[in-house]
């Protein structure tokens, strides 16, 4: 894809110790002594990928990609039943952001994430900006009742109701479904922890793009994807994210200073727009691009034209 920078291999990696029993990978690419800037994945618990090194001009760039607690090639992976979460929440996350950078030498960076990656860059920008230096945000999710409200229980099933019905299948008639899912991957049987996890991943690979992608369903389908992404997921919404609901929102005058540029696709059922106009409103500093032809998947048409456009406007001069 053109609008994709070549792909690249990291010059640097490593597992940091952040305490807590975790250790989390991390990779550097790009110019060593370049603007640095980190990419959040999303999920949570989807882990990084390759591709997000390609948002950013090499030469211009020290690019870092790091998988979350439990998630990627960071140990130990939730994939383990015996995977203690007790120490896996949205402060842990940040707190392991703030012993990277200074792991690496960094004073400030670029923070980029989409999805989750945009709650916990968010969340991190937030509490502190001083090391922020611009945020750029794809399908931004405040981790609010009614962004969960829409995927989880039915309003997003409006638009999607043959995976919908599969969805909603494994819920008890009148159950909450992130409850019902809760208990299901805490199930003792393997199988039924198992299944469970597909069929919640499952469902976000159906809507997350604007047109059905069978490659994006098979990837969020595969059981060893799928049990780290429910399992991870589901501790983080089930709990409020360890925000208090509008948090994210009501803290927005924190991020005054800091420049933004807001990625949304137009058509997004997974973070609907109303969340990223929303944030907007409420961040001068931050400029929103809608992109008129695409959903919530990074490879729908225009979105990474966008973030591209985004990086290179940060790019440093010369």
């Amino acid at each position: 894809m053109t609008s994709l920078y070549p792909a690249i291999e990291p010059h640097d990696r490593g597992l940091l110790d952040v305490g807590d029993g975790h250790r989390l990978y991390w990779e550097v690419s790009g110019n060593p002594h370049g603007k640095p800037a980190v990419v959040l994945h999303g999920g949570p618990g989807a882990g990084t990928n390759p591709v997000q090194r390609r948002h950013f001009d090499p030469a211009a760039y020290r690019i870092v990609l790091v998988d979350q607690r439990g998630s990627g090639r960071s140990v130990p992976h939730v994939s383990d039943p015996d995977a203690d979460l007790t120490a896996n929440t949205t402060w842990h996350l940040v707190a392991d952001l703030e012993r990277l950078r200074a792991h690496l030498g960094i004073d400030r960076w670029l923070v980029l994430g989409g999805s989750w990656g945009a709650t916990l860059a968010i969340a991190y920008a937030q509490r502190h900006p001083e090391r922020v230096t611009e945020l750029v945000l794809r399908g931004v999710f405040l981790l609010r009742e009614s962004e969960l409200d829409w995927l989880y229980r039915g309003g997003a099933g409006a638009i999607f109701p043959e995976a919908w019905h599969d969805f909603r299948a494994l819920v008890p008639p009148g159950a909450d479904p992130l409850a019902a899912y809760q208990r299901l991957l805490t199930d003792p049987d393997p199988d039924v922890r198992t299944r469970a996890a597909v069929a919640w991943s499952t469902w976000e690979g159906a809507t997350v793009s604007l047109v059905p992608n069978p490659a994006l369903v098979a990837q969020y389908a595969d059981p060893v994807f799928a049990v780290a992404f429910a399992r991870i997921a589901l501790h983080y919404f089930t709990h409020g994210g360890w925000l208090d609901e509008g948090q994210l929102l009501r803290d927005a005058p924190r991020l005054a200073g800091i420049p933004g540029r807001i990625v949304q696709g137009r058509y997004d059922v997974v973070c609907p727009p109303t969340s990223a106009w929303e944030l907007r409103q409420a961040w001068p500093d931050a400029r929103l691009a809608i992109v008129p032809q695409a959903g919530h998947a990074t490879g729908d048409p225009g979105v990474l034209e966008a973030l591209r456009a985004a990086t290179d406007e940060f790019r440093p001069a010369g």
